[in-house]
């Protein structure tokens, strides 16, 4: 699916939010752009303010915040100076869309977190293209987790939800790479979509953890948001309307404990997504 992208650079007057809500236990989340390209049908931005408010179609327009770099070095120098600071970048974007690989914009984030390093950051995209940064990860140690979305291992059905993301297989990979060279990491199965049994397999080598969401529990309006975008017309299409359910989350649950219990962590929801280390 090709969509004739708007992207324009912008200049914002912060760049650091304060945590709220699924992400009250991080002291800012960071989003180097505004939009997404992958416009993923089920993502909750669609209906937050900054996609309802705009006339563009949500996965049709980026914005640059071109003085990111500038201003994260002005509000972390102040924001350490008021006690420890942990980041979750990004909570309304993702900050390695197709875009990052000619602006650089979240490498140059990252280079500024290495000289006013935050307490810890959470690092959570959808594109291979993360692995780029692994130089700069490494320099982070223990105070950087890479999260990686992987809401179901079958292309068919990522095609069906999010037809503009990366492939699962380019993913997985990406992950496996990162995971193998030392840096934290995490698989994140959000939201769940209709997977197959061998999932939890697939997931076994891939991370230091794996976190399980879902629609209810973490959109962010225990799953309102969701049910407007009307996403439960690509389950009927699918012929998989039993997966849009607030329990489906609970048998891939136990299929991932039974076969990841004791040799890779597994954390639900709000849990998977908190600051911190192991």
């Amino acid at each position: 699916m090709c969509l004739k992208l708007s992207i324009n650079d912008i200049l914002s007057k912060s760049i650091l939010t304060p945590g709220r809500g699924l992400l009250n236990e991080y002291s800012y989340s960071l989003n180097p752009y505004a939009g997404c390209a992958f416009g993923c049908s089920y993502c909750y931005v669609r209906q937050l303010p900054v996609s309802l408010f705009r006339e563009e179609e949500w996965g049709t327009w980026v914005d640059i915040k071109a003085n990111a770099a500038e201003l994260l070095r002005k509000e972390l120098i102040k924001a350490k100076k008021k006690g420890p600071v942990t980041i979750f970048m990004s909570s309304a974007t993702d900050p390695y869309q197709p875009i990052e690989a000619k602006t650089m914009l979240t490498r140059s984030l990252l280079e500024v977190m290495l000289e006013v390093q935050p307490d810890f950051l959470f690092v959570q995209t959808r594109s291979p293209l993360v692995k780029r940064d692994l130089d700069l990860f490494k320099q982070f140690g223990d105070k950087i987790r890479i999260s990686m979305t992987i809401e179901t291992d079958k292309e068919e059905i990522r095609k069906a939800f999010a037809p503009s993301a990366p492939p699962i297989p380019a993913r997985m990979n990406a992950l496996k790479e990162i995971t193998e060279a030392g840096v934290l990491t995490q698989a994140t199965i959000s939201p769940l979509l209709p997977c197959s049994r061998e999932f939890p397999k697939k997931l076994k080598h891939l991370a230091s953890r794996v976190t399980l969401d879902d629609f209810w529990m973490g959109d962010g309006s225990g799953g309102k948001r969701t049910e407007k975008l009307g996403i439960y017309k690509i389950y009927e299409q699918l012929g998989m309307e039993k997966w849009y359910n607030p329990a489906a989350h609970k048998v891939v649950l136990k299929m991932l404990k039974d076969e990841l219990d004791g040799e890779v962590q597994v954390l639900v929801s709000q849990k998977g997504f908190m600051p911190g280390i192991d």
